[in-house]
């Protein structure tokens, strides 16, 4: 989870809450911190303060939108009238929750933005295909069943959370595998994949990385 929040004590209370519900806070004290971070790294969900320094919550909304990252996004503010939620909303964020709120309804609204990602991103096209992240089956337009292991299935989510992006390999290997994994090791699993279901499944952008092909 991403947390932008410039109060450190309600930071600190977040933090804490959302920890004991099983997530991993990353927190930023500003928009420009929270934009760098957006783009950067993978999120299931994004909490995001209104009105922040460096860059409002709002613009920072629209920033990572307009790149495609596809984190739900629940906006925290103090501007409750219903204009300011429409304006929220339009800018791309999934829900929207007034300050002073109650930490359980809190928990329980990034617990159905959760569950919401999870239903969008359970199931991708392969062309006229389809692949089912959950069962790790891949279905091809020809009816045959092709059967990924778990890193076949990590890649294609990274490259699928930024489908737009060339990632670069140090970027994939970071995410995917570990620092230790030798150099080679994405280019070895991009062969597994388009091996599997065909040189169009991941596109190579030559001296940069890799981008998401023909999902």
């Amino acid at each position: 989870m991403l947390l932008v929040e410039d109060d450190d004590e309600l930071a600190g209370l977040l933090t804490e809450a959302l920890s004991c519900e099983g997530f991993v806070v990353d927190r930023a004290a500003d928009g420009q911190r929270g934009l760098h971070l957006g783009l950067t790294r993978s999120y299931d969900v994004m909490v995001i303060d209104r009105i922040l320094p460096a860059l409002d919550g709002l613009d920072l909304v629209i920033r990572l939108r307009s790149r495609e990252i596809p984190a739900r996004a629940l906006l925290l503010t103090a501007l409750g009238t219903v204009g300011d939620r429409v304006a929220g909303l339009d800018a791309g964020a999934d829900d929207y929750l007034i300050k002073p709120f109650d930490l359980d309804e809190l928990s329980a609204r990034v617990r159905a933005l959760c569950r919401r990602g999870n239903e969008a991103t359970a199931v991708l096209r392969i062309g006229s295909g389809l692949l089912d992240l959950t069962s790790r089956d891949a279905v091809l337009a020809d009816g045959a069943r092709v059967a990924l292991s778990a890193r076949e299935i990590e890649l294609l989510r990274a490259l699928a959370a930024r489908p737009n992006t060339v990632h670069s390999r140090a970027e994939l290997r970071r995410k995917v595998f570990d620092e230790a994994a030798a150099a080679s090791i994405v280019d070895t699993y991009v062969y597994y994949l388009r091996r599997k279901l065909g040189r169009a499944v991941v596109r190579t952008v030559h001296g940069v990385g890799y981008r998401l092909g023909a999902l």
